[in-house]
């Protein structure tokens, strides 16, 4: 598959979770039906054209979700839901009783004022760069989806997406987890060079421990079960020769 999370210049494509949140900061500063359709768009991951099809009818307040219809899937009406945060939710409610939400649409404009206004507020945040785009809000969305752990089917299933190879292409990006793998080599590498580290206090054994230990021609040393490995290889640093280890 041709398309992936980095472009031609080595560059991601997506919006990291900081980078969502301070546009999402920006935005604040626009009209309440601005601001909600880019936080619309940040939570869902919908295509723009998607976002700007959604209307009263699109939200399920008992359902705490979104139903959106697919507008990519050409002369078939194919609808998927999708969960919304509870203050977005009520943030949608305030609007529609105030009485300045459009009748049919929640944003009447079309797809190139909308992309403008997205792309305006990411030049506030001091966002540039091929990420900083309506598309670079969805694929944001795929990858903070997969880095939390989210089936890769449901990730399928909210961006509506044919084939599950085109989802699987997100889990090509950098997440937490795989920093974490590399810090650990990081500290690894910084250890090999300095002091080992001591896993704990050393535990020294009583006497006791030795009193079963018994040396023949053909050493026996029966020991408890119990008894710590330490306690074996102590055992065996004081006998030469050939030692059979029994356990009772």
């Amino acid at each position: 598959m041709s398309w992936n999370v980095y472009g031609n210049d080595g560059q991601r494509k997506y919006l990291t979770k900081s980078e969502i949140d301070l546009f999402l900061q920006f935005a604040r500063n626009h009209s309440k039906a601005i601001y909600c359709l880019c936080w619309m768009m940040a939570v869902t991951g919908c295509r723009i054209s998607e976002a700007l099809s959604m209307g009263r009818h699109s939200i399920d307040f008992e359902a705490k979700q979104v139903i959106i219809l697919c507008l990519k899937k050409r002369n078939k009406r194919i609808f998927r839901a999708i969960p919304l945060p509870e203050d977005l939710l009520r943030s949608l409610e305030r609007w529609m009783n105030s009485g300045d939400l459009p009748r049919d649409r929640f944003w009447p404009c079309s797809r190139m004022t909308a992309y403008r206004y997205v792309s305006q507020i990411m030049r506030e945040a001091g966002l540039t760069g091929g990420y900083a785009s309506p598309k670079g809000l969805r694929h944001g969305f795929a990858v903070r989806a997969i880095q939390s752990n989210v089936p890769l089917n449901l990730v399928q299933r909210w961006l509506g997406h044919a084939d599950i190879k085109t989802t699987a292409i997100y889990t090509n990006a950098t997440g937490p987890e795989e920093r974490e793998l590399a810090s650990r080599l990081w500290s690894g590498r910084a250890e090999k060079g300095g002091r080992r580290p001591r896993s704990g206090p050393e535990r020294r054994l009583p006497a006791s421990a030795f009193e079963s230990v018994r040396i023949t021609s053909a050493p026996v040393i029966p020991i408890e079960p119990t008894t710590q490995t330490t306690a074996i290889s102590r055992a065996l640093s004081q006998v030469n020769g050939r030692i059979t280890i029994q356990f009772r």
